[in-house]
């Protein structure tokens, strides 16, 4: 489906501008844009490499909790990383963004938790590192990205995706608890960090 609804916004400018997230819009009332913008993407690269990303990290999630739980965590994701995001820039009336990325990003996060010792790879850093290292240079990246509003990425939305994900994996298969608990405390301190520093409230 997010393909298809990616593919009518390429063809169709007026469809992309009335699903997109857009601050001053949904402040305005528009909530739908809170949802509707994470089925949209930029260009078929852009769309290609979530979906990709999505293929890698789906399969090992939906065998440990099931497709429907699946969908709650990719559905919350999305969510609460627009929410972050929304929260973040709301002084940016004119702020922007599309993607499935803080969904995708919750279904990698999710992963990270379910397997944490599992080997990834970051692309500026060719060594394999286990999962839960990865989760936490990219959390703390993110957090980077995000006050330096480094590139054309959605940082917030990564940020608030992958937290989504750790949290609603956890509530789904709260035995993760006693299993990783050492894991779960380490992930948790870039967010106790970004709480802590942050100049603008999310929360």
């Amino acid at each position: 489906m997010t393909a298809l609804i990616s593919f009518k916004g390429f063809k169709d400018q007026y469809f992309f501008n009335k699903y997109k997230f857009e601050i001053s819009s949904i402040l305005k009332g528009d909530k739908i844009r809170m949802f509707s913008s994470g089925f949209l993407h930029v260009d078929k690269n852009h769309l290609i490499l979530n979906l990709f990303t999505l293929y890698i990290f789906s399969g090992q999630v939906i065998a440990q909790v099931g497709s429907l739980n699946y969908l709650i965590i990719y559905i919350i994701s999305l969510y609460v990383g627009n929410y972050f995001t929304l929260k973040f820039h709301n002084k940016e009336p004119y702020y922007s963004a599309v993607g499935a990325s803080g969904a995708v990003t919750g279904i990698v996060y999710s992963s990270i938790i379910l397997f944490p010792e599992m080997k990834l790879i970051m692309l500026f850093l060719p060594i394999p590192l286990p999962a839960y290292v990865f989760g936490i240079c990219y959390l703390l990246y993110s957090i980077y990205g995000m006050n330096k509003n480094l590139g054309n990425i959605g940082h917030t939305a990564h940020f608030g995706g992958a937290i989504a994900g750790l949290l609603v994996t956890i509530l789904i298969k709260p035995q993760i608890i006693d299993e990783n608990l050492w894991v779960i405390i380490l992930m948790m301190f870039p967010l106790l960090f970004f709480i802590i520093n942050s100049k603008k409230r999310i929360f």
